[in-house]
């Protein structure tokens, strides 16, 4: 289905950067535009990777919100003189202008293009209201001398116009959380010159997920894939809340060469009746089950080594399985940045059969 920007989203042929753009617009040459996240989707969309699908309010929409919100000197202001050795001061600032972006409300006619964008989605989804994770995509991540990944939030699970408005405000609050100002600081960037943009995705309702690397992230080693995983989302990886289970696989032969199974005490998944996502424990008698089969370990890992390729070695990306097969559908999507010349990826398969019957294996 081919999507077409609402004329409040500037497009080419306006001499405009757009506001709005759908994923498979932008490629790795639109970071200044849409951020290392948003600009990686694209990337793997045009290299005919399955992604979910999802578009990105650019940069140009975060200055146009900041602009029409009349806050671009209060940001300045709060932001000047600030010491990042004062955490005190830090802390306080950082909530001022937290709250002050989250209380800014859009215009009407980027509040109306953004909830258009979202109509689409959910037309193309085949499901009203779609759930959808609201990413933030910072310009400045995983630049060769500094790094920006992990300081702007991530919301999952976000249902409807009204909440997806607030959780995108949230996510740009987040460039002024008090690590990223303080990190902004000490590498010398100006706080007015880093943008952010915000990639909204159809949420993948995974059984198991994780992080995969595409080579050892200890010690370099290219000739093998490292996963990470979890039951449910992969929040509880990604956020170090469990020791995950984890699995090493040879690259040339696709065969698992290591793995460790570990308890796993928590989830996070679906609460159904709130439609949000929320910490679970995992049954006492699951905890110690592999989390993903080895026959989705190594489809995983065919994944990673093929889109290999199309990405350069920071970039990462997160698999979310669909019903069925957990083996026969797999989704991309980027991370962020997993370190020096660390790609990373995570894992996800959606309940397709019994699971009950997995023994442990050490």
């Amino acid at each position: 289905m081919a999507e077409t920007a609402p004329a409040t989203a500037a497009g080419p042929a306006s001499g405009a950067a757009a506001e709005l753009v759908w994923f498979q617009e932008v490629d790795k040459g639109a970071v200044a535009l849409v951020g290392g996240k948003c600009a990686s989707l694209g990337e793997l969309i045009n290299a005919g990777v399955r992604v979910p699908p999802g578009f990105a309010l650019t940069t140009a929409g975060y200055r146009r919100f900041v602009h029409e919100g009349g806050i671009a000197s209060a940001i300045r202001e709060l932001t000047a003189g600030i010491d990042p050795q004062d955490i005190d001061a830090l802390e306080g600032r950082s909530r001022e202008l937290r709250a002050l972006v989250e209380a800014t409300p859009f215009s009407i006619a980027l509040e109306d293009a953004i909830a258009e964008f979202y109509r689409r989605l959910s037309l193309r989804c085949c499901l009203p209201a779609t759930p959808v994770a609201v990413r933030s995509s910072a310009t400045a991540e995983d630049l060769p001398g500094a790094s920006f990944a992990g300081q702007q939030d991530t919301y999952l699970w976000i249902r409807g116009v009204d909440d997806l408005l607030a959780h995108v405000r949230r996510c740009m609050a987040s460039l002024f959380t008090a690590r990223a100002i303080a990190y902004r600081a000490k590498m010398g960037f100006a706080h007015d010159a880093v943008a952010i943009s915000v990639g909204v995705q159809k949420m993948a309702n995974s059984f198991a997920a994780g992080v995969m690397f595409t080579l050892d992230p200890a010690n370099g080693d290219r000739s093998v894939i490292a996963i990470d995983a979890n039951f449910g989302f992969g929040e509880s990886v990604v956020s170090g809340e469990v020791t995950p289970d984890h699995f090493v696989v040879n690259k040339v032969a696709l065969d698992i060469i290591g793995r460790r199974i570990s308890r796993k005490e928590i989830c996070y998944t679906v609460d159904f009746g709130a439609q949000k996502s929320r910490a679970q424990e995992v049954p006492f008698e699951r905890q110690t089950v592999q989390s993903i089969i080895d026959e989705e370990v190594i489809e995983l890992a065919r994944m990673g080594k093929a889109i290999g390729a199309p990405l350069r070695p920071a970039d990462g990306h997160r698999v979310g399985g669909r019903q069925g097969s957990p083996c026969r559908r797999k989704h991309l999507h980027p991370a962020g940045a997993a370190g020096d010349g660390v790609e990373r990826k995570t894992a996800g398969t959606r309940r397709g059969r019994s699971r009950s019957r997995r023994s442990t294996t050490s």
